[in-house]
């Protein structure tokens, strides 16, 4: 028995040595190949002060203009795309996450490339004033809800919606 003993604790002795004095880290050592995929920066800090934002028309997307990046709002979340790749904010300065392209809303992603030009005679309110693009936001949304209704309905007295009349 103490035969077994001596012998593992020789063993372990000479695998102990073996494994700290490097040998076999080089004997193991093989060719190595990195791969290195450089990701844009996410948006550097970009207002010194609360941004004036832009309400898109239609819409529940907010873009906050500045001439070197794109950033919006939509959702309780600041947006902006770096490349091929967007970033996720709680707040407008950041910190910026990478999200998957995926996880980005269609609105999102739907304003157009051009918007500086397309949206540049629309009202610009101070982002301190949250409550006050909320409110237009929530009246065009109210806009909208009743001109639907009123559409349905004049399909209705068409003969064109539901309990079609054949008299």
């Amino acid at each position: 028995m103490r035969k077994i003993i001596y012998g593992l604790l020789g063993l372990i002795a000479v695998t102990g040595v073996t494994l700290t004095s490097g040998w076999v880290q080089e004997a193991t050592a093989g060719p190595h190949v990195s791969i290195n995929i450089p990701l844009p920066p996410p948006p550097p800090f970009l207002f010194p002060s609360p941004p004036k934002v832009i309400v898109v028309p239609r819409s529940e997307v907010v873009i906050a203009p500045h001439p070197e990046v794109d950033v919006f709002f939509y959702g309780d979340f600041w947006w902006s795309p770096r490349g091929n790749h967007w970033y996720r904010s709680r707040n407008y300065n950041g910190p910026w996450h990478i999200v998957s392209q995926r996880y980005v809303p269609s609105h999102v992603r739907g304003v157009p490339k051009d918007y500086r030009t397309v949206y540049e005679r629309e009202p610009r309110y101070p982002y301190e004033n949250h409550d006050r693009w909320m409110k237009q936001k929530n009246q065009e949304r109210r806009e909208r809800k009743v001109w639907r209704e009123q559409r349905r309905e004049n399909r209705h007295d068409r003969g064109r919606g539901r309990g079609r009349n054949n008299d």
